[in-house]
């Protein structure tokens, strides 16, 4: 009796096991089956803009820049060039008077490279035009015309000289003249570019003036300053032509006054007298 059972019982055994074993091999393989998750994409912030300086109109290689030479455009920063200028005060400060050392396109940016400022070594020699000179001579509030020139003027320089008392009559004692014409200023003092915004700079009185000039005309103008007085006369912005009719190439004291002319002497005369019967009448020749 006892064998049966244990028989029926390794049976039972047998066949649960079994069963576990049918489950297992029925079950597909990896163990359960996982639901993919779908992720949203990531949010790109969009990216920052910036205003960078552009040229507002072509400028040619050579152009002192001024401030309505520029203008700002707004992109984004990753479309910012190495080297470009942004907006701000700083910007346009380093940019005004410097020298472009190549053309550039309107709406074009403006890079470190493509210009030479002032402060940089060479910037005057690079400023003079081929086979020009600079030269300085000093002015005052007289002959600088009350400091209002500025660079890219150009002027009329004149030269007022006192001879030697003695030398020659009172109205030739003085005289001016026209030395030089058309004459281009390229720095007062150490400003070498006005952009028309300075409030300061009228209020200083230039001492020095740098001027643009030939060879010949910068020998003229160092034997000018030691003979006499130059005066600058500034000429009109617009190239209006002027008379072609001859002019006197020296201006004397007495040409001004009529003062310097001296007293008039009056031409010799001679007198007659006719006796006609009893009437006499004096005749005066001159």
């Amino acid at each position: 009796m006892f064998l049966r059972l244990l028989v029926v019982f390794s049976l039972l055994l047998s066949a649960t096991g079994l069963g576990i074993l049918a489950l297992q091999l029925m079950q597909p393989q990896g163990g359960p089956q996982q639901v993919a998750r779908v992720e949203a994409p990531p949010v790109v912030a969009p990216a920052p803009k910036v205003r960078m300086l552009v040229a507002a109109r072509p400028l040619s290689i050579g152009t002192l820049l001024k401030d309505e030479d520029l203008r700002e455009i707004e992109v984004t920063g990753d479309a910012v060039p190495d080297g470009a200028f942004t907006s701000g005060a700083g910007s346009l400060a380093e940019l005004r008077g410097a020298l472009l050392r190549r053309f550039i396109d309107p709406n074009q940016p403006l890079l470190n490279t493509d210009v030479l400022r002032p402060r940089d070594r060479g910037f005057l020699a690079a400023v003079l035009r081929p086979g020009t000179r600079a030269i300085s001579i000093g002015v005052d509030v007289v002959t600088g015309a009350s400091g209002l020139i500025w660079p890219g003027d150009e002027v009329d320089m004149i030269l007022t000289q006192n001879l030697a008392a003695g030398a020659d009559a009172p109205g030739r004692r003085v005289v001016g003249e026209t030395i030089l014409s058309a004459v281009r200023v390229i720095a007062v003092d150490q400003q070498i570019s006005h952009s028309g915004t300075d409030t300061t700079a009228a209020r200083v009185v230039a001492r020095t003036v740098t001027l643009e000039v030939t060879p010949e005309q910068a020998e003229r103008l160092a034997v000018a300053q030691q003979l006499g007085r130059i005066s600058l006369v500034v000429r009109a912005i617009e190239g209006v032509p002027e008379a072609t009719g001859p002019r006197p190439s020296l201006v004397f004291g007495s040409d001004v006054s009529s003062a310097l002319t001296g007293p008039q002497t009056p031409a010799p005369t001679t007198r007659m007298r006719i006796i006609q019967g009893g009437s006499q009448q004096e005749v005066t020749f001159r």
